[in-house]
Protein backbone atom coordinates (compact mmCIF):
# COMPACT_ATOMS: atom_id res chain seq x y z
CA UNK A 1 0.00 0.00 0.00
CA UNK A 2 1.10 3.64 -0.51
CA UNK A 3 2.20 5.82 2.03
CA UNK A 4 -1.16 7.45 3.09
CA UNK A 5 -3.03 3.85 2.82
CA UNK A 6 -4.73 4.91 -0.20
CA UNK A 7 -4.16 2.23 -2.90
CA UNK A 8 -5.72 3.14 -6.51
CA UNK A 9 -8.35 0.39 -7.94
CA UNK A 10 -5.51 -0.29 -10.88
CA UNK A 11 -1.93 -0.90 -10.20
CA UNK A 12 -1.38 0.11 -14.40
CA UNK A 13 -1.34 3.48 -15.62
CA UNK A 14 -1.98 2.47 -19.51
CA UNK A 15 -1.73 6.48 -20.06
CA UNK A 16 1.37 6.87 -18.57
CA UNK A 17 2.40 4.07 -21.70
CA UNK A 18 1.02 6.58 -24.17
CA UNK A 19 2.44 9.86 -22.34
CA UNK A 20 5.25 8.28 -23.10
CA UNK A 21 5.10 8.23 -26.64
CA UNK A 22 4.34 11.49 -26.99
CA UNK A 23 7.77 12.49 -25.12
CA UNK A 24 9.35 15.19 -27.75
CA UNK A 25 5.88 16.60 -29.00
CA UNK A 26 6.99 20.61 -28.72
CA UNK A 27 5.43 23.91 -29.88
CA UNK A 28 6.24 25.36 -32.85
CA UNK A 29 8.18 28.69 -32.76
CA UNK A 30 6.24 31.34 -34.62
CA UNK A 31 3.31 31.67 -36.72
CA UNK A 32 2.56 27.23 -37.16
CA UNK A 33 1.59 25.17 -34.08
CA UNK A 34 2.08 21.65 -33.79
CA UNK A 35 -1.16 19.75 -34.54
CA UNK A 36 -0.23 17.68 -32.38
CA UNK A 37 -0.65 19.95 -29.29
CA UNK A 38 -3.91 20.95 -30.68
CA UNK A 39 -5.27 17.75 -30.79
CA UNK A 40 -4.52 17.58 -27.27
CA UNK A 41 -6.66 21.28 -27.06
CA UNK A 42 -9.56 19.42 -28.38
CA UNK A 43 -10.08 16.75 -25.82
CA UNK A 44 -11.24 19.86 -23.48
CA UNK A 45 -14.13 22.49 -24.31
CA UNK A 46 -11.62 25.64 -24.62
CA UNK A 47 -11.00 23.54 -27.86
CA UNK A 48 -7.38 26.75 -28.16
CA UNK A 49 -6.35 26.55 -31.90
CA UNK A 50 -2.90 27.54 -30.79
CA UNK A 51 0.17 25.91 -29.12
CA UNK A 52 0.66 28.70 -27.11
CA UNK A 53 -2.15 28.38 -24.97
CA UNK A 54 -1.24 26.56 -21.89
CA UNK A 55 -1.79 22.22 -22.39
CA UNK A 56 -0.65 20.48 -19.89
CA UNK A 57 -4.25 19.23 -18.58
CA UNK A 58 -5.00 19.12 -22.54
CA UNK A 59 -2.09 16.59 -22.69
CA UNK A 60 -3.56 15.02 -19.62
CA UNK A 61 -7.29 14.52 -20.88
CA UNK A 62 -5.81 13.41 -24.75
CA UNK A 63 -3.66 10.83 -22.92
CA UNK A 64 -6.57 9.44 -20.71
CA UNK A 65 -9.10 9.91 -23.49
CA UNK A 66 -6.76 7.30 -25.65
CA UNK A 67 -6.81 4.89 -22.75
CA UNK A 68 -10.40 4.76 -23.17
CA UNK A 69 -10.80 6.89 -19.67
CA UNK A 70 -12.65 10.41 -19.91
CA UNK A 71 -10.68 13.46 -17.82
CA UNK A 72 -12.48 16.24 -16.51
CA UNK A 73 -13.32 18.29 -19.89
CA UNK A 74 -11.40 21.71 -18.95
CA UNK A 75 -8.14 22.92 -20.19
CA UNK A 76 -7.70 23.81 -16.56
CA UNK A 77 -4.93 22.23 -14.34
CA UNK A 78 -6.78 22.43 -11.34
CA UNK A 79 -9.98 20.64 -12.54
CA UNK A 80 -8.01 17.53 -11.46
CA UNK A 81 -8.35 18.35 -7.98
CA UNK A 82 -11.34 16.28 -7.25
CA UNK A 83 -11.08 13.90 -10.45
CA UNK A 84 -11.25 10.53 -9.94
CA UNK A 85 -10.55 9.46 -6.69
CA UNK A 86 -7.63 10.05 -3.93
CA UNK A 87 -4.50 8.00 -4.20
CA UNK A 88 -1.15 7.98 -3.42
CA UNK A 89 2.56 8.50 -4.64
CA UNK A 90 2.27 5.66 -7.79
CA UNK A 91 3.56 6.18 -10.65
CA UNK A 92 1.05 7.37 -13.30
CA UNK A 93 -0.84 9.01 -10.61
CA UNK A 94 -2.75 12.38 -12.39
CA UNK A 95 -0.63 14.95 -9.98
CA UNK A 96 -1.76 18.87 -9.46
CA UNK A 97 1.00 21.22 -7.99
CA UNK A 98 1.10 24.56 -7.62
CA UNK A 99 3.96 26.74 -7.53
CA UNK A 100 3.70 30.57 -5.85
CA UNK A 101 6.94 31.95 -7.39
CA UNK A 102 5.62 34.40 -9.69
CA UNK A 103 8.62 32.81 -11.82
CA UNK A 104 7.29 29.35 -12.30
CA UNK A 105 3.83 30.98 -13.16
CA UNK A 106 4.68 30.43 -17.14
CA UNK A 107 2.80 26.90 -17.12
CA UNK A 108 -0.72 28.92 -16.15
CA UNK A 109 -2.02 32.11 -15.16
CA UNK A 110 -3.05 30.53 -12.04
CA UNK A 111 0.20 28.74 -10.95
CA UNK A 112 -1.07 25.31 -11.29
CA UNK A 113 0.33 22.49 -13.36
CA UNK A 114 -0.79 19.00 -13.80
CA UNK A 115 0.90 15.56 -15.23
CA UNK A 116 1.62 12.28 -14.43
CA UNK A 117 3.77 11.25 -11.73
CA UNK A 118 6.85 9.12 -12.13
CA UNK A 119 8.43 9.90 -8.37
CA UNK A 120 8.34 11.37 -5.41
CA UNK A 121 11.32 11.96 -3.50
CA UNK A 122 11.64 14.28 -0.44
CA UNK A 123 12.54 16.80 -2.70
CA UNK A 124 11.13 16.85 -5.44
CA UNK A 125 8.01 15.60 -7.84
CA UNK A 126 9.19 14.27 -11.13
CA UNK A 127 6.32 14.29 -13.50
CA UNK A 128 5.72 13.60 -17.30
CA UNK A 129 3.79 15.74 -18.58
CA UNK A 130 3.13 18.34 -21.68
CA UNK A 131 4.29 21.92 -21.61
CA UNK A 132 6.96 21.36 -19.66
CA UNK A 133 9.34 23.60 -21.20
CA UNK A 134 6.97 23.92 -23.85
CA UNK A 135 7.91 20.53 -24.60
CA UNK A 136 6.73 17.12 -23.75
CA UNK A 137 8.88 15.62 -21.40
CA UNK A 138 10.10 14.07 -17.59
CA UNK A 139 10.35 17.54 -15.45
CA UNK A 140 11.43 17.37 -11.50
CA UNK A 141 9.75 20.38 -9.69
CA UNK A 142 11.30 21.10 -6.49
CA UNK A 143 9.23 20.60 -3.15
CA UNK A 144 10.19 24.58 -1.96
CA UNK A 145 8.52 25.88 -4.88
CA UNK A 146 5.82 23.59 -5.71
CA UNK A 147 2.54 22.77 -3.34
CA UNK A 148 1.21 19.23 -4.08
CA UNK A 149 -2.64 19.76 -4.56
CA UNK A 150 -3.46 16.74 -4.96
CA UNK A 151 -2.91 12.86 -6.20
CA UNK A 152 -5.96 11.39 -8.19
CA UNK A 153 -6.77 7.87 -10.29
CA UNK A 154 -9.42 7.38 -12.50
CA UNK A 155 -12.42 5.74 -10.85
CA UNK A 156 -12.56 2.88 -13.22
CA UNK A 157 -11.08 1.84 -16.82
CA UNK A 158 -14.90 2.56 -17.71
CA UNK A 159 -15.74 5.93 -17.29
Amino acid sequence: MTSNNKRPPLQYAPWLDIARQEVGQKEVVGHEDNPRILAYHATTTLKATDDETPWCSSFVSWCLKQAGIKGTDSAAAKSWVHWGVPSGPVPGAITVICSSKATDRSFSTSGAHVGFLIEETTTHFRLLGGNQGNSVKESSFPKKSWTLLGLRWPESTNQ
